[in-house]
């Protein structure tokens, strides 16, 4: 889904608590959603998904939690197929197996009856309640938190906080220590985990030089705040919509202002792999890994459970 997040789903004010009653459709969505029976499949499963509309690291971590079990299982990444996600789905095939189909019960049917695996990490999935997941983490961006608190469409929450307690753990993503976000997710799952994001490649940028970047990922600031973190000197910006389809004449205004004010060109890896081969040239990207705090604890949280 292409969306730019609206600034009143920052906090609570007129527009967003004008928006309350359309928010019960919701509710009363989720509320009959929870009765819906699940299925158990023979395969183990990971799904890591969100609550909180946009960017929180999913993706990232799917690819992290590959690299942890992929020694102990033969795993495979499972991703709903969505044309404008492509970019996530070229991703996790560069990290491992890939299983895409429109309905998530044909991939892990497919998966099961596959020999070649036995363990499925499902990107995105948390409001799938037809299937019983091993392992269930919801993840949220540590500078967003969880926004005004309210559901679609007068905040960001597809789910109330209160559903956490039904999931398996919850993941802080980002560069922010936010205590109180978590001293108010503690209420709800005592499984909290943290990570923040580093750059695998800083070896391929002068940072002497000026920087322009663009990007069309859910939580564009967060891109930033690791450029800055990373001595990058930011001149100008150019944000998109999350899953933004590059057109030739945006690159080429991006390209022409770099030129004009002698600036050297930076992306996510998600937005290169969306652009083509005429318009990555002089275009660099950083290439992120998750980092994972007590990593070793994390490790034995997922073990334990499978």
């Amino acid at each position: 889904m292409k969306i730019r997040k609206p600034l009143f789903w920052s906090n609570k004010n007129l527009i967003s608590l004008a928006l309350i009653p359309f928010s019960i459709i919701t509710f009363i969505i989720n509320f009959f959603k929870s009765y819906i029976s699940k299925v158990n499949y023979s395969i183990k499963t990971i799904c890591v998904g969100n609550i909180y509309v946009g960017g929180t690291g999913k993706t990232s971590l799917c690819i992290e939690i590959n690299n942890i079990l992929k020694k102990k299982f033969k795993t495979v990444f499972i991703k709903k197929k969505y044309y404008e996600q492509i970019d996530e789905e070229k991703l996790l095939k560069s990290k491992g197996n890939v299983l895409s189909n429109i309905d998530r019960k044909m991939s892990l049917i497919k998966a099961e009856n596959n020999k070649k695996f036995n363990l499925a990490i499902l990107d995105d999935g948390l409001q799938d309640k037809k299937i019983n997941y091993d392992i269930s983490i919801a993840c949220f961006n540590s500078s967003y938190g969880f926004g005004n608190g309210l559901l679609l469409p007068a905040g960001p929450l597809r789910e109330n906080l209160s559903v956490l307690k039904k999931y398996s753990a919850i993941f802080l993503n980002g560069e922010k220590k936010n205590k109180k976000l978590f001293s108010i997710l503690k209420n709800y799952n005592n499984h909290i985990f943290y990570s923040n994001y580093q750059p695998l490649n800083l070896d391929k940028f002068n940072r002497k030089k000026k920087y322009l970047y663009f990007c069309g990922i859910g939580n564009p600031e967060e891109f930033e705040n690791t450029l800055k973190k990373y001595k990058f000197k930011i001149v100008s910006k150019f944000i998109f919509a999350d899953h933004h389809n590059f057109e030739n004449q945006e690159i080429d205004k991006i390209k022409k202002i770099a030129k004009d004010k002698n600036l050297e060109i930076v992306t996510t890896e998600k937005d290169y792999k969306r652009l083509n081969k005429r318009n990555k040239k002089n275009v660099k990207y950083l290439r992120i890994k998750l980092k994972i705090k007590n990593l070793n604890k994390f490790s034995k949280f997922l073990t334990e459970r499978l």
